[in-house]
């Protein structure tokens, strides 16, 4: 009896290993990864490094990481158990400036299901900005001593009379400084998405295929051409009638003794719709807004304009239209409006 349960059992076993009930590869998928060139040359295309020479990263969604290397380096196949996984690409490592440094990369989330291979396509596109300055060759008699910078919260690039290369930045904030005899000058400040290549003129007065995941390159950008004159007595923002609305002023951090007008919505300091701090103001470019990184602060020093302004004590200047001079500064961690000399409220 005993050796009749006993060929049963083996039987049995024989029986579900064929069937492949132990077959490793239940529960698995796998993912093949090739790069594609664009049909046609872009305006930067000259740029973009060899594509086996990119870093491709595979991450489940529990932290474990499938593969970290180059793509000329990577199986042409990945067998991955079935779950979530994010694939990121770059041309290079970007973590401060640099000039001629463009980052091209995408990064998505990709499921693979079992026994399913995924169809996913990264669309490589330019992930950081970058900023080149023209810089008119009266400016060095203008000011001999000078020295340009370009700088972010990441770093500090000097600037020659004669560089011509565009100086690279992780998205956000950059700003032009001049150095004159040793004593730095904020020139401007703008804010830089990915992709976008601020080309600014400065002047001195006279005196995929199916199953595949497929990363295609595109280097297509955003250029922006500014020009800016120092000392050119630009009028903007310096009467109440050519005031700088909130989305104008964010943008030009250092500027001094402008106009700038918003909605009143609240303080910044603490920041909450309708808060009623009384040394401070957020303003807006429209009642609605709800976003503090959509606004700026706006400093109340204590006396007749903190009496009449504040939310606290004056309630019903909620939503009203502010027109403030000043010198626009981060002032509790956004953009503002300090030492106002100034102010018109409707």
């Amino acid at each position: 009896m005993k050796t009749n349960s006993f060929f049963a059992a083996a039987a049995l076993l024989a029986a579900i290993s064929c069937s492949g009930f132990f077959n490793n590869d239940e529960g698995q998928g796998s993912l093949v990864i090739h790069f594609s060139r664009p049909d046609a040359a872009t305006r930067a295309s000259a740029e973009v490094p060899d594509s086996s020479t990119f870093l491709l990263r595979v991450v489940s969604d529990g932290g474990n990481v499938i593969y970290d290397g180059t793509f000329g380096n990577m199986p042409e196949t990945l067998t991955v158990d079935a779950g979530t996984y994010t694939i990121s690409a770059r041309s290079a490592e970007f973590t401060s400036p640099k000039f001629d440094a463009p980052q091209y990369g995408d990064t998505q989330s990709v499921e693979v299901n079992s026994g399913a291979t995924v169809n996913v396509e990264l669309k490589c596109r330019q992930t950081n900005a970058g900023i080149r300055l023209r810089i008119a060759p009266e400016f060095l008699t203008s000011y001999p001593q000078g020295v340009m910078f370009v700088q972010s919260e990441d770093g500090r690039l000097m600037y020659s009379y004669s560089e011509k290369r565009i100086a690279y930045f992780n998205p956000g904030e950059v700003s032009v400084v001049l150095n004159d005899a040793g004593t730095d000058h904020l020139l401007f400040t703008r804010v830089l998405e990915s992709r976008e290549i601020l080309d600014v003129s400065i002047s001195a007065p006279t005196v995929s295929s199916s199953g595949n995941i497929k990363v295609s390159i595109d280097t297509t950008r955003s250029w922006i051409n500014e020009e800016f004159t120092i000392g050119s007595g630009d009028d903007h923002g310096r009467d109440l009638s050519g005031a700088l609305s909130v989305s104008e002023a964010r943008g030009l951090l250092g500027a001094t003794g402008v106009w700038v007008y918003g909605y009143v919505i609240g303080s910044a300091s603490p920041f909450q719709k309708d808060s009623v701090s009384p040394t401070n103001l957020a303003i807006a470019g429209k009642t609605a807004v709800t976003s503090k990184d959509a606004c700026m602060s706006v400093e109340l020093k204590k006396g007749a304009m903190r009496d009449a302004l504040n939310v606290h004590d004056n309630p019903a200047n909620l939503g009203h239209k502010l027109f403030v001079k000043g010198d626009i500064v981060k002032y509790y961690s956004i953009p503002g409006v300090k030492n106002i000399t100034d102010y018109v409220l409707q």
